[in-house]
């Protein structure tokens, strides 16, 4: 502790604190503003999406009507996989200046596969080109013949004396 300025302390806590307003203020601007945008290979297909890997835009080129439903399906969700990757990346470069030891940096690390670990596949060779039969038509049964009204119940004249012990 300097004997010349007791409260040394104090202003070097309240400057740290000022750094880490400022990084927190930095981080939510850019956090904000924040997206990836990723064209297949063949162009067919581009996607953006935000800092949270939500879809904001889809468009498709020219190419997208000549793949056929399945492999358009597999070709959008690879692009949107690699342009999530791509923000979740982005994201983790902006939580670096908070440090990369926090629990934070390590959710948003911990989020993002690795490359080793997938495979770099044609998402067209894992398509099904094969048209999924047609769902078989509901079954319609015939309606129920209307039962006869019951008669009604006549009561005896020996069932007056039951009535007391069996109301029913």
């Amino acid at each position: 502790m300097n004997p010349a300025n007791p409260y040394q302390w104090v202003e070097e806590y309240e400057a740290k604190l000022a750094d880490l307003k400022q990084k927190s203020e930095d981080l939510t601007e850019n956090f904000a503003a924040s997206s990836a945008t990723v064209t297949s290979k063949d162009g067919a297909v581009t996607v953006t999406v935000g800092p949270n890997g939500g879809l904001q835009n889809l468009q498709l080129g020219h190419r997208a009507v000549e793949l056929g439903g399945s492999r358009l399906t597999a070709l959008i969700l690879e692009t949107a996989r690699a342009a999530q990757k791509q923000a979740a990346q982005q994201v983790l470069e902006l939580f670096k200046p908070l440090g990369e030891g926090t629990e934070a940096y390590q959710m948003v690390s911990d989020s993002i596969p690795d490359d080793e670990a997938e495979e770099d596949t044609d998402p067209y060779d894992e398509v099904d080109d094969e048209p999924e039969p047609a769902p078989a038509p509901p079954v319609s049964r015939p309606a129920a013949a209307p039962q006869p009204a019951a008669a009604p119940r006549r009561r005896r004249a020996d069932d007056e004396d039951d009535d007391d012990n069996q109301p029913w």
